[in-house]
């Protein structure tokens, strides 16, 4: 499984990173970027910055892409 967000629906609630802080993060420009082994794809960001997330954690991104006021998360099943 693949995730990105695009950063210009993201609204900042941070909800994501509450859900799942191993592959969301906030910065400091108020936007969520997703994270793959602890580096912050946020060069580009949007789609080029696609993270593979963990299979121990697929159900956390699901739901943290469910939970999304701003629906930016966007997951791509392998």
């Amino acid at each position: 499984m693949k995730v990105w967000i695009d950063q210009d629906l993201c609204t900042g609630d941070g909800l994501c990173e509450e859900i799942a802080p191993a592959v969301f993060t906030l910065l400091d420009d108020g936007l969520a970027y997703v994270k793959e082994d602890d580096k912050v794809l946020n060069e580009p960001g949007g789609a080029e910055g696609m993270a593979a997330v963990p299979s121990d954690l697929e159900d956390a991104v699901v739901e943290a892409a469910e939970e999304c006021p701003g629906e930016c998360i966007f997951v791509e099943k392998a």
